[in-house]
């Protein structure tokens, strides 16, 4: 287990995106072709939530997911995937403290936006995000552009490794108690993570 210092915390898991030299800019609807989907599971190691505002950081030593993606042609981009489920092991914040972090509003949404045919590489987010953190004098949850709306994550596919890669979104804090000004209502952060599906079959296309 990886130490941080300062808090915070998370949501989390998972698609698809990269921008450049051969990409294809598809359509969400039509064009996308799933094969070797159905149900999968996937893990990351030491992934990281980071308040932007304090720099706060909460590393967990691991997050395991698990979802589907049907198999099919001429499919639409939007809910491509579904995630149903996600949690984090040994997640510990300032001075060595401990946190449970939970997900909520389950199942999430993949998306597919574009694709790279070049490296293999689909462009998309992860929506309907939503995740709490719970550890001594600090709690708080996470959402999108308000309390109420869930978070959308960036991110991106890699056919040749099975891997979806999380590094951007609009989470933000709200719910705040304790913490020590370490995290705000209204700070936002980012969740980073790279997760390893198995079996390591499926591959999104486009068109």
């Amino acid at each position: 287990m990886r130490h941080i210092s300062k808090a915070a915390a998370v949501a989390a898991a998972a698609c698809a995106a990269v921008v450049g030299f051969g990409t294809t800019q598809a359509s969400a609807t039509g064009t996308w072709t799933v094969s070797g989907g159905g149900s999968f599971t996937a893990k990351a190691t030491s992934p990281t939530l980071k308040d932007t505002s304090t720099t706060a950081t909460l590393s967990c030593t691991s997050s395991s997911a698990a979802g589907s993606a049907p198999n099919g042609t001429g499919l639409s981009g939007t809910g491509i995937a579904t995630i149903t489920s996600v949690s984090w092991a040994s997640c510990t914040g300032p001075l060595g403290i401990s946190f449970t972090v939970t997900a909520k509003n389950l199942p999430w949404t993949i998306n597919a936006t574009s694709y790279n045919a070049t490296t293999g590489t689909t462009t998309g987010t992860l929506t309907g995000v939503e995740a709490s953190i719970s550890g001594t004098l600090c709690s708080a949850n996470f959402a999108g552009t308000s309390s109420t709306t869930p978070a959308t994550l960036t991110g991106t596919y890699v056919n040749s490794t099975h891997t979806l890669t999380i590094s951007a979104g609009n989470l933000h804090a709200y719910g705040v108690s304790g913490c020590l000004g370490l995290i705000n209502n209204n700070d936002t952060a980012v969740y980073s993570a790279a997760y390893v599906l198995t079996p390591s079959t499926l591959k999104i296309t486009s068109p």
